[in-house]
């Protein structure tokens, strides 16, 4: 809970109490939105330079527009806290991304005010537009608005949106929240645009004070209008958004209340699709995240007097910089290596690497199909295409990974950070079916490294190969296995014992042997179970090719085996060790842990995991269940 007094803030529980307040009541009500959202972040960590961002913004729609009768769409939704605060889910802030607390995304089940989960980017406009003709087809008089930003307008589906509302004739507003900022620095043709009609200020002055000034003389003031249509297009450059067939409005000062307000209020009377270029800044009214608005995107807990401060503890290496420092070296030895990332520069530990290798670095912006088959391209022509990115943002690739790379085996690799369960970011952001929807596809390989050692040795086995490779590795730290200085890899599909069972039962009454098959990070805890067990533990490391020779020489000497991964059981490894073993005759009881058919909910990874029976506790306790007497 908040220590901070919010006057106005605590009286408003709903967008309807705001609707009661004058303007100045409603820029004290921003004043204080901005501080509670940043006393709030602070305390449970989470999204906090775009919410500072879409304060105003947030308050004017919900003053204009009849929420939720009329349908607001956020996208990204990482920037809808304040959207959260004035919709009844004040009090519950402090529970913000924490097991059984409020999710840092518009969530359907958990208010009517989120009428689209946008976790992921670019979705809202077709989201919007498809309520707005459903209101149609109904015959019901309701607004239907999509809120992109954070570099969200880079990808494709935003445009095959546009070019299907532009007409459709829908009531349709579009608003453009362009704060000059994704998670990573924006780049593209698009955002260049943009930079050059919001940059065109002596252009909206002049149009502006033109018509206060003329407005007393009517025949005046339309030939003005008539010199600024023709104007447009020797100002600025020409309308991109207007030739998909919406009315352009704009560019106005996203945080001024007196202009949004109107121009919303404006808006609001028109028919057809409408398109409202909003300006804002990242991180507004917190110097430290105007000034660093990457840093402060989604930071842990932090004092605001003080901002963000290092860690003075030695930090573990994570998956994530263990392959940074991959990229960089494999590099420096090979000359045609090329890294791609689909804006996740930070997330997925590239910045090292665009600093040593500026020419081989390409961001592609919020654009994962495109990245998946821009890589293909390269890799036609000799270069070797490393694309980091998200388990969880690869799916939206997937025709391109089946069509484009996989069918053609070109050798692209694909580093997916974030496999398995990420904690706060919830089940949007879950790497959980990477496994089945890559090992399904003809001629690709996935790796599943136990610890950061392995990481990087994989990481190179995959690079040496000549069809396409992917290595899943989790958020965070493993188990601290240091990697090695060289680029030495692993055996390709191989697998190893880690364990051997000791057999020392009761002759009498013997124990029955048991085998786990790990893949990936959870062999440590599987060993844990092992050594309660008495059981073999073997590391897989490999989805696919599973190590058939391995897995025969283990089934033959035991009575059961037992599959864990961080992956959905549907289609993963181990649907990969049954269907090996059916195939070899080889008939054993397969135990199966891995993440259920339901999407897991936000919390703490270490809880969430154990909730699922994928700690060591549980693997034990699941094996004891199923064959221990």
């Amino acid at each position: 809970m908040s220590t901070t007094i919010f006057p106005l803030l605590q009286t408003i529980n709903y967008p309807s109490d705001l609707r009661k307040l004058s303007r100045v009541d409603l820029k004290v009500l921003a004043a204080e939105l901005r501080g509670f959202v940043l006393e709030s972040v602070s305390r449970t960590g989470g999204h906090l330079s775009s919410n500072l961002g879409t304060v105003e913004l947030t308050v004017a729609l919900h003053h204009v527009f009849n929420t939720p009768e009329d349908r607001l769409v956020w996208d990204v939704g990482h920037q809808t806290y304040p959207h959260k605060i004035l919709t009844g889910r004040r009090d519950r802030m402090h529970t913000l991304r924490q097991l059984g607390g409020i999710s840092g995304f518009p969530q359907r089940t958990e208010s009517p005010y989120d009428t689209f989960g946008t976790a992921h980017s670019s979705t809202s406009i077709s989201a919007a537009l498809g309520m707005a003709m459903a209101a149609r087809r109904k015959g019901e008089n309701r607004h239907a608005v999509a809120i992109i930003g954070d570099g969200a307008m880079s990808a494709g589906m935003a445009f095959e949106a546009l070019n299907n509302g532009g007409v459709s004739d829908a009531n349709l507003l579009v608003v453009l929240n362009d704060n000059d900022m994704s998670i990573s620095p924006p780049v593209g043709a698009l955002n260049r645009y943009l930079a050059q009609l919001m940059s065109g200020q002596f252009y909206a002055a002049a149009k502006n004070v033109g018509k206060t000034v003329l407005k007393p003389v009517p025949p005046l003031l339309e030939l003005a209008k008539r010199f600024e249509q023709q104007a447009k297009g020797m100002v600025v450059p020409a309308t991109l958004f207007e030739k998909f067939g919406f009315n352009y409005i704009g560019p106005i000062d996203g945080h001024d209340l007196d202009s949004l307000i109107p121009t919303l209020e404006n808006i609001k009377s028109l028919k057809g699709p409408q398109f409202l270029h909003v300006v804002t800044k990242k991180g507004q009214g917190y110097k430290l995240a105007e000034a660093d608005p990457v840093a402060y995107h989604g930071p842990g807990k932090f004092d605001p007097a003080v901002g963000l401060v290092a860690s003075t503890a030695a930090p573990k290496l994570t998956f994530t910089q263990v392959f940074g420092q991959w990229l960089c070296d494999m590099a420096a030895h090979d000359g045609r290596l090329v890294g791609i990332t689909p804006a996740m520069r930070e997330g997925s530990g590239m910045v090292e690497f665009e600093k040593r290798f500026p020419d081989r670095y390409y961001d592609v912006g919020i654009a994962e199909q495109h990245a998946v088959t821009f890589a293909a391209g390269m890799a036609c022509e000799g270069v070797k295409p490393v694309v980091a990115i998200y388990s969880t943002f690869l799916q939206r690739g997937y025709d391109q990974l089946v069509h484009d790379v996989a069918l053609q085996k070109l050798p692209v690799v694909f580093a997916l950070d974030r496999a398995g369960l990420v904690g706060a970011d919830g089940a949007t952001h879950a790497g959980a079916y990477d496994i089945p929807f890559v090992r399904c596809i003809p001629n690709m390989s996935m790796a599943c490294p136990a610890d950061e050692r392995e990481c990087r040795q994989l990481l190179t086995t995959a690079y040496e190969q000549d069809h396409p490779v992917a290595v899943r590795y989790p958020r965070g730290s493993g188990a601290g296995a240091l990697p090695l200085a060289s680029l030495e890899g692993l055996p390709f599909g191989k697998g190893e014992v880690r364990r051997v069972r000791k057999g020392a039962a009761d002759a009498a009454a013997p124990a029955p042997r048991i085998a786990i098959l790990a893949f990936g990070t959870l062999l440590y805890p599987a060993l844990e179970a092992g050594e309660k067990l008495d059981a073999t533990v073997v590391n897989m490391r490999w989805a696919k090719p599973v190590d058939e020779a391995l897995l025969r020489e283990v089934a033959q000497s035991h009575d059961a085996l037992v599959t864990v991964e961080e992956g959905a059981i549907m289609g993963g490894a181990g649907s990969a060790v049954t269907e090996a073993l059916n195939a070899m005759g080889i008939v054993r009881p397969v135990l199966q842990l891995g993440l259920p058919d339901v999407f897991i909910e936000h919390g703490d990874p270490a809880r969430l995991l154990a909730l699922q029976g994928l700690d060591a506790a549980g693997i034990e306790r699941s094996i004891r269940a199923r064959f221990v007497p």
